[in-house]
């Protein structure tokens, strides 16, 4: 029994969860470095919840991971038990039983991942098993539950989940992917049904799928892990703590409820934010980053803020989350906002153009004849006017136009933390239209306009204010809502914007160290 549990709780050198490969990018395994880090952050919020108390050696505590993967999270909340508890249930494996039948639980996402999670939780795919380090499982689940659950139709897409039956319908045979924790209208209930009785959490924390197909054009997938945010909270534990993507900070299909709720909500008491997610899952491309949060059922407050760039850059402050329009991952952006938006100047998100600036999709092509010249991706031709019906009035003005595609890989900083934003910006004469690989910035009567606004957009101030928004590869008229219109018979350097705006030395260092020069 000694042995078993070393072998499963003590580590080995390499951890065997720090080799295994990712499901995909949207069902990722979580480093035990990760997880420990989210551990040690709720030990902190408890201590000073409870008077300095170790959460650890707490037996009455209980966790449950609701969309287990690996076990890393119900394993590692063991070791520290066992650890723990030591002094109050000195018999190891008493301490050890009572740890795994009475406080940690877990749901897997699937069949596999639910005996790999038994495998790291209890040295054995099987709780009952001959192997297993518990004695008093009757059933092979134990306390890690898994069932097939399905999809609930309505229209071509799950009630639930919103996943497409194109898609997901895929049979008996093959994953559902309708994970039970999010497929319920009531969760509570649910939980009685699959632990056998009441049971009311201290900590839900954990690692959820991010999307799943929705069935659009292309390959479209809408996030989820918004529902299983909320579905946790309505289970009213006293902590919770999960890793999402940030790209609910400022974007994400159909996050803007979950958006505005998030950012209101006092009791979010501490978000870490990766601004390249390669930092916490390596080898994962997920744009926009990743963060995990705890949130404070009984606790109210400011919300303490980490950045974390690369491995050397880590910042900390306390602010509340929803001042501006988007939530603003960098503190040190904020009082730079704050000195532009107090002008009340209006913003270029007010003219920079919608997707189509004249009605034309990415695909339209030249065609042999036409009074107007037709810029797409890969060159330029004739067009006819009167199939123009969108964006007539800025045709026969000389306009500056950028790719709606930003420059930085899915939105994602270099490995200096730093973004160049846009991939190109130019000039379109009277008479150039283009398709909607491109945003029309501004348009305007005189040549000498629309160069100084080309002269502005490369300046690192305006480029800082427009990668606030960016989340993804893509840069929406949204992303230009700090952006002041200024008066472009003038001539605007990063010199001339510090001192309209009064930014200090160290703002403006700030901004190039987020910000790369355009030579």
């Amino acid at each position: 029994m000694n042995d078993q549990v070393g072998f499963s709780f003590r580590g080995r050198n390499p951890d065997v969860l720090t080799c295994i490969a990712n499901l995909s990018n949207d069902e990722v395994f979580t480093p035990p470095e990760f997880a420990n880090r989210m551990l040690d952050t709720l030990t902190e919020a408890w201590a000073a919840d409870h008077g300095g108390a170790d959460l650890w050696a707490d037996s009455t505590v209980r966790f449950l991971d609701p969309c287990t993967k690996s076990g890393v999270f119900l394993r590692e909340i063991t070791r520290r038990l066992i650890d723990g508890l030591a002094g109050e249930i000195p018999d190891l494996q008493a301490r050890v039983d009572h740890i795994l039948t009475r406080q940690v639980f877990g749901i897997g996402i699937t069949q596999l991942t639910s005996l790999l999670a038994r495998r790291s939780l209890y040295c054995s795919k099987h709780a009952n098993g001959a192997h297993s380090i518990a004695c008093s499982f009757t059933t092979d689940a134990g306390n890690v539950w898994f069932e097939r659950t399905e999809h609930v139709w309505v229209n071509g897409k799950c009630r639930y989940c919103g996943a497409s039956n194109k898609t997901m319908d895929r049979g008996a045979d093959r994953e559902s992917h309708a994970y039970t924790f999010i497929h319920t209208d009531n969760i509570k209930s649910r939980i009685s049904e699959i632990f056998g009785g009441h049971m009311q959490f201290d900590v839900i924390i954990g690692n959820p799928p991010y999307q799943l197909s929705d069935g659009g054009h292309g390959v479209s997938a809408s996030p989820i892990y918004q529902e299983f945010v909320e579905q946790a909270k309505t289970l009213e534990p006293r902590y919770l703590s999960m890793i999402i993507p940030s790209r609910w900070f400022g974007g994400g299909k159909g996050l803007g409820d979950f958006r505005a709720t998030m950012l209101a909500d006092s009791r979010l008491r501490k978000l870490v934010d990766f601004e390249n997610a390669k930092d916490a899952f390596p080898g994962v491309d997920l744009a926009g980053g990743v963060c995990y949060f705890l949130w404070n059922r009984d606790e109210r407050g400011l919300c303490e803020v980490t950045n974390i760039v690369g491995s050397s850059s880590e910042s900390t402050t306390e602010r509340r989350l929803d001042e501006f329009s988007t939530f603003v991952r960098h503190s040190g952006a904020v009082p730079i906002i704050r000195k532009v938006l107090q002008e009340n100047e209006p913003t270029m998100s007010l003219q920079v153009s919608s997707r189509k600036p004249f009605g034309l999709a990415t695909n339209a092509r030249p065609e042999e004849t036409g009074d107007l010249v037709l810029r797409w991706e890969k060159g330029e031709g004739p067009f006819p006017r009167n199939k123009i019906t969108v964006g007539s009035e800025i045709i026969d003005k000389w306009k500056v136009i950028t790719s709606y595609v930003a420059y930085d890989h899915a939105g994602n900083p270099g490995k200096d933390g730093k973004r160049k934003v846009f991939s190109k910006i130019e000039v379109l004469p009277p008479g150039e239209i283009c398709t909607e690989t491109y945003l029309v910035i501004g348009a305007y009567g005189s040549r000498a306009e629309a160069e100084n606004l080309i002269m502005y957009m490369r300046s690192k101030f305006f480029r800082f204010l427009v990668a606030q928004f960016m989340y993804s590869h893509h840069l929406t008229k949204s992303a230009y809502n700090f952006v002041p219109i200024l008066d472009m018979t003038t001539l605007w350097t990063d010199e001339a914007l510090a001192q309209r705006y009064q930014l200090t030395l160290e703002e403006r260092e700030f901004i190039g160290s987020k910000i790369r020069s355009i030579d």
